[in-house]
């Protein structure tokens, strides 16, 4: 069953030997040629799942991968039972939210802290399952860098869904998030990415105002 169409990929919902399981999908791009396309859904089939794995070592909770499937540009991963961020944390306690934040923060800073950059950080891809953990999901755009570059942009994307989805609490959630970051990377390191978040911030505001 297809339950998300992306630019990227399909998930389609299927039972696989007894598991519920989450089918990626990379299909063809009609306007790539046809060994460029290939070569680049191949390198993503086999990337996405590297930095998944990469990404539980460091200790952060990633759904299981099952199976990749090479020749179909295909990865049978674990379908993670739980409740998406962006659709509990309005909901929760201020005393909750914050707690919440301050730990996917934490999360964060172990996922930069080993050159990890997740590429889509927002609260859609971040499940809360059952019993209290975070699980972080979608690698499909991650890379490995350790440029405080990336990491500004990494977190900006997270402060931006902030914004635009729990607006309300999107000052105090973002500046949770950044304590829990800095718990881990270290004051200094924390420092010097929120400044480089603010120097995107004002890129912006400077292409939006020509």
């Amino acid at each position: 069953m297809l339950i998300k169409k992306g630019a990227e990929a399909s998930l389609f919902l299927e039972d696989w030997h007894g598991h519920k399981v989450i089918l990626k999908r990379r299909l063809p791009k009609e306007y790539r040629l046809g060994k460029l396309d290939d070569e680049i859904r191949f390198q993503r089939t086999v990337h996405e799942p590297q930095i998944i794995h990469k990404a539980k070592e460091a200790g952060v909770s990633t759904p299981t991968i099952f199976m990749v499937d090479i020749s179909d540009a295909t990865i049978i991963m674990e379908f993670v039972e739980g409740k998406q961020i962006k659709q509990i944390l309005n909901s929760l306690t201020e005393e909750q939210k914050l707690r919440l934040c301050h730990h996917i923060g934490g999360l964060i800073g172990r996922l930069h802290s080993q050159g990890i950059i997740h590429g889509d950080l927002t609260t859609s891809n971040m499940i809360l399952t059952p019993h209290e953990r975070v699980v972080f999901v979608d690698f499909g755009l991650s890379e490995i860098s350790r440029e405080l570059e990336v990491r500004g942009v990494d977190l900006h994307l997270m402060k931006r869904a902030f914004q635009s989805t729990h607006y309300k609490y999107a000052k105090e959630c973002f500046e949770a998030a950044m304590e829990g970051y800095a718990g881990i990377v270290g004051d200094t390191v924390a420092k010097n990415v929120l400044n480089k978040i603010r120097e995107i911030e004002k890129r912006g505001r400077y292409v939006s105002g020509r």
